[in-house]
């Protein structure tokens, strides 16, 4: 049978985001899985997976804020910005100090436009930047505007490599930032380690690897597992009575009261026994408390 739920992985260093969809599609033998957020095949941490009917959920949880850990390497730049790529700039970090790179680090917080790495995984007509960046071809330009919310070392600067600890806004590339700063510095860098430990509410803490999953006789049976009922969202709930609930799981609007929000926001939709039936939004304001849910997503 096809599961509901949101499963919280901690993807091991050397595989895609890809792959562990598929082994995952093996070990629960069905096919509708996604994730909320690619690591690149030399980051760990947490992916936040989505099975069945909440595949359909990913718009709204890939927009979650994400927190990571990692090491920046000083005094050598690569091609893909991280420690697999090929090294083209090796400069002395001999006069590089903590206070230096410290006082650099401000500079990427806020909101501003990161250009891709050419190693990345973007498309143009159909084919990846890396694929075209691995044979020599000119990978065009791509900016995204992206928010830092705080980046601070979470160590002291030795043999050129400072650890971190970052929070920043879904699309960021990490292993650009930190070839951004060793540029800003003067001595090159690039990432060296990466783990992510947060994706909105959703910790590392609760999430599980793959060979101890595979062992489960109940993968269900754990904090990783988050039942499709009990998904949060990151906007409000309501909940409908039984005529409300039958007119919204036909694609009609419904009248609520003590509606939060307003006018083109979202709401998590469920019936008066916290199934979650549908996502809607607020079609309309009828004063102050009631409003016009339309649905938008709706889950028989």
């Amino acid at each position: 049978m096809t599961q509901d739920a949101l499963l919280l992985i901690d993807k091991p260093t050397g595989c895609t985001s890809h792959d562990v969809v598929q082994k995952l599609r093996r070990l629960l033998g069905q096919r509708r899985i996604g994730h909320c957020g690619t690591l690149d095949p030399g980051a760990t941490g947490l992916l936040v997976m989505t099975l069945g009917r909440a595949t359909r959920l990913t718009r709204f949880l890939i927009q979650a804020p994400k927190i990571y850990e990692g090491h920046i390497k000083f005094g050598a730049a690569t091609d893909t910005y991280d420690a697999l790529g090929e090294v083209t700039a090796e400069f002395s970090i001999d006069e590089l100090t903590e206070q230096a790179v410290l006082a650099a680090m401000p500079g990427f917080v806020g909101k501003y436009e990161q250009v891709a790495p050419a190693f990345s995984a973007k498309k143009l007509d159909g084919r990846k930047y890396y694929e075209m960046a691995r044979k020599g071809e000119e990978v065009p330009e791509s900016r995204k505007e992206i928010t830092v919310f705080s980046l601070d070392s979470t160590g002291p600067l030795e043999n050129g490599v400072l650890p971190f600890k970052l929070e920043c806004s879904t699309g960021t590339y990490v292993r650009t930032l930190a070839h951004e700063l060793g540029r800003t510095l003067g001595c090159g860098g690039h990432l060296a380690t990466l783990r992510r430990t947060k994706v909105g509410p959703f910790t590392l803490e609760n999430a599980i690897e793959l060979d101890p999953l595979a062992e489960l006789h109940d993968p269900k049976a754990g904090p990783w597992w988050i039942p499709f009922d009990s998904i949060p969202l990151p906007f409000a709930e309501v909940e409908l009575d039984v005529s409300q609930t039958r007119r919204i799981l036909h694609g009609q609007t419904v009248l609520v009261r003590d509606l939060p929000g307003e006018e083109g926001d979202w709401v998590k939709v469920q019936d008066n026994r916290r199934r979650f039936i549908a996502v809607g939004s607020v079609s309309e304001r009828i004063g102050r408390d009631v409003g016009i849910i339309q649905p938008k997503i709706v889950f028989s």
